[in-house]
């Protein structure tokens, strides 16, 4: 009796070692599949957003520039920004019938009635058009790609550093009036090339 009981307990410590291991790769696996889903789902989630939050910024600053923050630095290089950051459904928008009977009324307003165009309205004008009438190789293939995460990254750094300039050096960049809001919207477009570049070479 003594042996069978010893022989009963050997063969159930085997088995719960058993189990326990099969537990621990049924853990391991479940931890697997959840990173991979959180990785699929969170940065695919977070590149949409920073690029609805860099579109967003660029915008702010061609407003404030239009407005209030007449400055020298180059503001027209925010219309490639966005024109390669314009999230999709914007962009296949305006780049449809929608953008086509924009550009040709701010093309005949600019053309026949010049003293009653605005002169805010250049920019956006030119976006237009430069959506409408981009070839696929910019608005199929650069746009998602890293070529332009590059740009985008270049145009940022330009404008940080022409702002930094401007305001005499990075703490009156943060100091002067409207100050804060033009610094945070700059570095706000660096956020999403960086990123973008971060999960293409990962």
């Amino acid at each position: 009796m003594g042996k069978l009981g010893y022989l009963a307990l050997k063969s159930d410590q085997a088995g719960l070692e058993l189990i326990s291991s099969d537990f621990k790769d049924l853990g391991n696996a479940a931890k697997k599949l959840a990173n991979h889903a959180i990785t699929l789902g969170g940065l695919g989630f977070g590149t949409s957003f920073l690029k609805w939050l860099a579109f967003i910024a660029a915008v702010y600053l061609l407003i404030l520039d239009r407005t209030n923050w007449k400055t020298n630095i180059l503001t027209s290089l925010l219309i490639p920004y966005i024109f390669l950051t314009l999230p999709t459904i914007l962009f296949h928008l305006f780049r449809g019938e929608v953008g086509k009977w924009i550009a040709i009324i701010a093309v005949t307003l600019r053309l026949f009635f010049r003293e009653r165009f605005p002169d805010w309205l250049e920019l956006p004008g030119a976006l237009i058009l430069v959506i409408v009438v981009a070839p696929d190789l910019f608005a199929d293939t650069i746009r998602g790609d890293w070529i332009g995460l590059i740009i985008c990254l270049g145009i940022g750094c330009y404008l940080l550093q022409e702002h930094i300039r401007a305001s005499g050096g990075f703490r009156n960049s943060f100091t002067k009036t409207h100050g804060i809001s033009n610094t945070v919207g700059i570095i706000l477009l660096l956020v999403y090339p960086v990123w973008g570049l971060i999960l293409y070479l990962l």
